[in-house]
């Protein structure tokens, strides 16, 4: 006999079919509020599990494999992308997860999709792209990942995008927090994308998001500032020595010398990598068992319903990580090596936008099409939706293709 979606019920009372307990807090995909296109559900995958599915196998998943973290792809193989990022960003947040008893399915598909709506060249290409569109509504990677995600896949016959869950869309808007209300995280305006979307399908951006979104938020923030680290070192931005006395980095790396002695430097940066995302794990795992036990949450709906994050670090370590954070900015994000890439990389993001939207009939056949049926404000975001889906090395070369006279 063949599964049915009934079979596929998680519930606190028992395991479910990976032999693990949900918390009566954790999104059950059977109250999932379902997807804006009316589909049969998978007899033998959750709604979250198609989701993830969905999400690996679009292009924008593969095109974050040339899509750089801080180092441009031909700096080094060995340096991390986009890809790899989100891939370990995955690994954490599944791990958190699962140890507090939450959908770790709809986590994992958070963290492999949080990246989708990041331009070619990282942070300075958004700069970029934003500054470009300013006349127009501006640029956020954000509100670019709800567009990938809801319009610009072109996979299925009858709709585009990957007509996701309700919860996992709301994850990717709201991850870090509402948009909206007396509780928002930032007082910028919302992008043009969001607000668009949600006239027709409401995400509730004045609530926080489900506490699988904010693991998967908080597991980009870890991932992100230790492997950094670890980049930065291997790059040679900074030294051992540099980090001695910065909280958190500091006495994990000590822990691993009283520990091993004298071992070899990748591994002891290794170990000492491990050590700090261990610890932060641990952190966050503590600290939200304390605003759990606190807030009383019972539902999903109450944990959207709080006046504040249930994830997250303790102050102590909340703290830490902040130094890590401003260290990375001053020693890696600014090194000069850095800003010469970063420096070209915006040059090349706003020279492209300038003559794609100047001289339309220069962009691919499908795109031209696109873009030349529209009014300025139209013509512009396809064109910032034909940069934003680059790669670092598609971007490269293009440029060259449309200023080099000696390139076809």
């Amino acid at each position: 006999m063949s599964a049915t979606p009934a079979d596929l019920k998680f519930t606190p009372a028992g395991p479910d079919h990976y032999g693990s307990v949900l918390a009566p807090y954790a999104c059950d995909p059977l109250a999932t509020r379902g997807r804006f296109h009316k589909e049969p559900e998978s007899g033998y995958r959750s709604c979250y599990q198609r989701d993830r599915d969905r999400i690996i196998h679009s292009s924008a998943f593969r095109r974050l494999k040339h899509k750089t973290q801080v180092f441009v792809y031909h700096e080094g193989d060995y340096y991390r992308t986009r890809l790899t990022h989100s891939l370990e960003v995955a690994q954490i947040a599944r791990t958190v997860a699962r140890a507090l008893g939450l959908n770790e399915d709809l986590a994992e598909a958070l963290a492999l999709a949080h990246d989708f709506g990041h331009t070619p060249f990282g942070h300075a290409g958004e700069d970029a792209l934003d500054a470009a569109m300013a006349p127009f509504g501006g640029f956020d990677h954000n509100a670019q990942t709800l567009r990938i995600l809801t319009k610009l896949e072109e996979r299925y016959p009858t709709f585009d995008g990957l007509n996701l869950t309700w919860e996992t869309l709301e994850g990717v808007v709201k991850h870090n927090g509402p948009l909206t209300g007396h509780y928002a995280v930032s007082e910028r305006a919302l992008p043009a994308a969001i607000v668009e979307y949600v006239s027709d399908h409401d995400l509730e951006l004045d609530s926080f998001a489900s506490a699988e979104a904010q693991v998967a938020a908080i597991s980009d923030d870890i991932a992100y500032n230790s492997h950094d680290i670890d980049d930065g070192l291997r790059a040679g931005l900074f030294d051992l020595g540099d980090l001695r006395e910065l909280p958190l980095v500091g006495p994990a790396f000590a822990a691993v010398q009283a520990e091993y002695g004298e071992i070899d430097r990748p591994r002891f940066i290794h170990v000492g990598i491990s050590q700090i995302i261990g610890a932060m794990v641990a952190d966050v795992l503590t600290e939200t068992r304390r605003r759990i036990t606190e807030s009383d949450v019972d539902s999903p709906e109450a944990v959207r319903a709080l006046d504040h994050a249930v994830v997250g670090l303790s102050d102590e370590i909340a703290e830490a990580d902040r130094a890590v954070k401003a260290f990375l900015y001053e020693n890696m994000y600014r090194h000069h090596r850095v800003n010469r890439m970063t420096s070209k990389a915006r040059r090349v993001v706003s020279a492209m936008f300038e003559l794609l939207f100047d001289e339309p009939e220069l962009l691919p056949t499908a795109w031209r099409a696109r873009a030349q049926e529209k009014d300025e404000h139209g013509r512009a975001r396809v064109i910032a939706d034909y940069i934003a889906g680059m790669t670092d090395r598609y971007a490269l070369e293009l440029h060259r293709k449309l200023f080099d006279p000696e390139v076809v």
